[in-house]
């Protein structure tokens, strides 16, 4: 081991050499040795580089088109620059210790982009790479997300596709997992995922769930037209506040003429109507009592109201029979 400042450089030689070549399987004739630089483990809080010497050999076979070959080593894959050590470690760091890409960069003396790279072809490979990743999906979950908060002009869309197998929520063994993320937000970029799937898996699926984008309903339909498109409560919840407040907005205009202002009833409630009854004070019940009789002309608010609370309160209930009895309910009263 050498001391070259900040960096402990420690030179090493292959432990055992074969000298086969890779292509031909044929012996190979010594030819040199070459120096591979290695990202190993920091030692005492220095970054490590691993200097090995590595044999090249020239291939004996006169048919193969490959001439000069070197040793492969154990440690790590041919041309990487880090170990196999280094990539278990930077896994752990970020996901256990939750350190940033910056601080484990530094820690190992590379560069941020490095550092990312390697965390994302290791995670793709524990993902994808294991070929039971999707087996068993019979309840598949598909949501957007957005994925940068800027967007300049020109930039590709923000939104990614997210991909989440519900099936171990469902039947109580765990928790949900995610399968794919895919940049974009459409028809085709849904379509095109389940098009890439075995046609054995498309079959196994029974239940998509998603929002109200009709770009997923319209893959659903035309990739997986035995499935059952539903909507999970988080977004039928929020598609009725959504109408509640358009509802509220409505009266606010046609009552005053313009937009709500801090002094309007209206606009003063706006909050208090979408909290759950559970969770309002008696002062805030009693001023939405006093709301309600405020102008005949709220009726319509108040039962767009009630229906939103009726329909927490069902998602909400202990029972699932006795949920799904006041769902269709609801369904019942807006036909």
């Amino acid at each position: 081991a050498a001391d070259a400042g900040p960096l402990t450089i420690i030179e090493a030689t292959p432990v055992a050499v074969i000298g086969v070549c890779p292509d031909c399987g044929q012996p190979g004739k010594l030819r040199d040795h070459i120096t591979r630089r290695l990202v190993d483990l920091p030692v005492v809080g220095f970054p490590t580089r691993l200097h090995v010497k590595v044999p090249r050999f020239r291939c004996t076979a006169a048919s193969c088109k490959r001439k000069i070959f070197q040793e492969s080593l154990t440690c790590a894959d041919d041309g990487a620059k880090l170990t196999y050590r280094v990539t278990r470690w930077i896994l752990q760091r970020l996901a256990i210790d939750r350190m940033s890409v910056s601080a484990t960069a530094k820690a190992l003396g590379v560069g941020w982009d490095l550092v990312n790279q390697v965390a994302l072809d290791a995670c793709r490979q524990l993902v994808y790479g294991d070929p039971h990743h999707l087996d068993g999906v019979r309840v598949l979950g598909v949501d957007e997300h957005v994925w940068k908060h800027t967007r300049k002009p020109g930039q590709a869309s923000n939104l990614v596709t997210i991909l989440v197998d519900l099936t171990p929520l469902v039947d109580g063994r765990g928790p949900a997992r995610l399968l794919d993320m895919r940049p974009g937000r459409s028809a085709d970029v849904l379509s095109g995922w389940l098009k890439e799937r075995d046609p054995s898996f498309r079959e196994q699926i029974q239940v998509v769930t998603m929002d109200g984008f009709t770009g997923y309903a319209t893959a659903v339909e035309e990739q997986l037209p035995q499935a059952d498109k539903v909507m999970d409560p988080f977004h039928v919840v929020h598609l009725a506040a959504d109408k509640l407040t358009t509802c509220r907005q409505r009266l606010q205009r046609e009552t005053t003429g313009r937009r709500g202002r801090k002094e309007d009833p209206l606009y003063k409630h706006r909050r208090t109507l979408l909290t759950r009854t559970n969770y309002l004070t008696e002062r805030q019940k009693h001023r939405l009592e006093m709301l309600w009789a405020t102008d005949d002309d709220y009726v319509a608010l108040e039962v767009t109201w009630l229906l939103y609370q009726d329909m927490i309160a069902a998602y909400a209930h202990p029972k699932k029979s006795e949920g799904k009895k006041l769902m269709e309910r609801i369904i019942h009263t807006l036909r």
